[in-house]
């Protein structure tokens, strides 16, 4: 196993609702202009800790995977929007498609967290929060928070109190 980055922090999830919760904590954190990047294989429980972001940030609307639609756009009560990407479907480091470029506008007005990013990581903004998730066994995960930029690793010192305390 390689050695973690400065400032990344490793996490075991031991169920879906686990990782469901973590997002939760997470998504309380976010503030408008947030990247975060998600890798990890299918079935690694990418669209579950999304579920628990959107959730945790304040959107009450349903969470589904975007994979066949690239973008999911989710609403803040504030007006805010929250864009779930998924580059599955795309070719790698290709120029992104109009409707997610717009996003980078967006960003003023909301957050971007992209699922299997690692095929667009090039199109990303440098300062992101990148999330690496494997698939352990049917009921764990190795979750590594990868923080990039002042902003992301105070996000993730904030999560990890969250999580474990002082």
């Amino acid at each position: 196993m390689p050695i973690l980055k400065p400032h990344a922090f490793e996490f075991f999830s031991h169920s879906a609702e686990q990782t469901l919760r973590v997002g939760v904590r997470l998504g309380n954190f976010l503030q408008t202009g947030d990247v975060i990047g998600l890798e990890g294989d299918l079935g690694s429980g990418k669209t579950t800790l999304v579920r628990g972001i959107v959730q945790g940030w304040g959107s009450a609307d349903r969470v589904t995977s975007p994979t066949y639609v690239i973008m999911n756009e989710y609403r803040h009560p504030t007006g805010m929007t929250f864009y779930h990407s998924d580059a599955y479907r795309l070719t790698p480091d290709q120029p992104l498609d109009s409707a997610i470029l717009e996003v980078d506008q967006a960003l003023s007005n909301g957050v971007l967290v992209m699922e299997w990013a690692e095929r667009m990581k090039s199109s990303l903004p440098l300062e992101n929060l990148w999330i690496q998730m494997n698939w352990i066994n049917p009921e764990q995960r190795h979750v590594v928070f990868t923080p990039n930029g002042k902003r992301y690793e105070q996000l993730l010192n904030k999560l990890q109190k969250a999580l474990f305390g002082a």
